[in-house]
């Protein structure tokens, strides 16, 4: 089984690599992708991926392990 990774981008999605199985409130699977991005901003029309709107809607986090 490979690792599973996610990684918070800059003012933009999680990217999730490694194959992770994604599921809707019913327990319902999307297609498993290797890699694949989330949304955070809320914003997207394609909840929960990322379909970068948030470029154009000022949306703006970038947090930092302490």
């Amino acid at each position: 089984m490979s690792e599973v990774v996610i990684s918070v981008r800059d003012n933009g999605p999680l990217m999730v690599k490694g194959g992770a199985i994604v599921e809707d409130g019913e327990g319902k699977r999307w297609e498993v992708k290797e890699t694949t991005f989330l949304c955070r901003c809320g914003q997207s029309a394609k909840k929960p991926f990322c379909d970068a709107t948030h470029r154009g809607c000022g949306w703006e986090s970038a947090p930092r392990v302490e």
